[in-house]
């Protein structure tokens, strides 16, 4: 019987999945936390940017908390090598205030987001208060505030610094809180004034992600106007083939035309009557000769000129 206990305990060792094997005290390289209110919705938008660090093992499954209220995450991914980010398949369970949010992942950088409707408005003036549970323990915590478009009186406690304007143009506040404990609370509380509900992103221009170059633009529009430039030339080449084509016709047709001309003529010559001046009569019969006639046709007798 005891022959078989350490085989089996082989075999169950590699049933075990690598995943659950790598459980355990967990921490993360860097950990950015983005606040936007009334972004893209009357809430607060909060963005998760999460960098495991490099001894962590892949794929691993991980579970990061979110205020329940804020009901379905928007995206839960994965960041790939080339940058892009794939959406992965994620769970939900609630435990009291807080919502776990279980997944799976196979790359060191993950982005979550969720709209937390905590974002109290009293007439003008907006509140918001924001924790981290603490989860894991950071090496290099950041936190970004995102002053709303048209947003005054902008208060976070504790200070993140003066703003710094985006290329979005909006006021971006931001702070390294450095190193962080597993299980140490972070909290921030954000207050200004706000007269409208216009949203952040409905007022944001489209930029492009770099400058067009100059010689993109011209090969732009060389590749618009190339089919219309081709299609000009390629009517004008067929309107000028037909001319030419009926031209020359005429050319060739022509000549005919002026021996016909040439031949009626000569026949108007021919036929002509000859003139008083020009009659000739025979001195011995009286009748009229012909021009170049010698003889009379009718008596023999020479023809003699006036």
């Amino acid at each position: 019987m005891h022959k078989w206990i350490i085989p089996l305990f082989l075999i169950l060792t590699l049933l075990i999945p690598a995943t659950a094997r790598a459980q355990g005290p967990l921490t993360l390289s860097s950990l950015e936390i983005d606040l936007w209110p009334e972004y893209d919705k009357p809430s607060m938008l909060v963005i998760y940017r999460l960098t495991l660090s490099t001894d962590t093992s892949l794929p691993i499954a991980l579970s990061v908390r979110i205020p329940a209220a804020a009901g379905e995450p928007f995206a839960v991914a994965t960041k790939q090598v080339d940058g892009a980010l794939i959406n992965v398949d994620n769970t939900r369970r609630v435990s009291g205030e807080w919502a776990y949010i279980d997944f799976t992942t196979n790359t060191a950088e993950v982005q979550i987001e969720y709209y937390d409707p905590g974002l109290q408005k009293v007439g003008n003036a907006r509140h918001y208060q924001y924790q981290w549970p603490g989860d894991f323990g950071v090496t290099a915590l950041t936190i970004q505030v995102q002053q709303p478009l048209g947003a005054t009186d902008m208060r976070i406690s504790p200070s993140l610094g003066a703003g710094v304007a985006g290329s979005d143009g909006l006021t971006y506040f931001s702070q390294n809180i450095g190193s962080v404990s597993a299980g140490q609370n972070i909290q921030i509380s954000v207050d200004y004034q706000k007269s409208t509900d216009t949203l952040s992103a409905e007022n944001l221009a489209v930029q492009p992600s770099a400058p067009i170059p100059q010689s993109a633009t011209q090969n732009l529009n060389l590749s618009q106007w190339l089919p219309w430039v081709l299609g000009i030339l390629g009517a004008a080449l067929i309107i000028g083939g037909v001319v030419w084509f009926w031209q020359t016709g005429r050319q060739r047709s022509a000549p005919p035309k002026r021996q016909r001309h040439s031949r009626a003529a000569s026949r108007e010559v021919e036929a002509s009557p000859v003139t008083a001046e020009e009659e000739v009569y025979c001195a011995h019969c009286g009748k009229r000769a012909l021009p170049g006639d010698r003889f009379c046709r009718s008596c023999g007798t020479p023809i003699r000129g006036k």
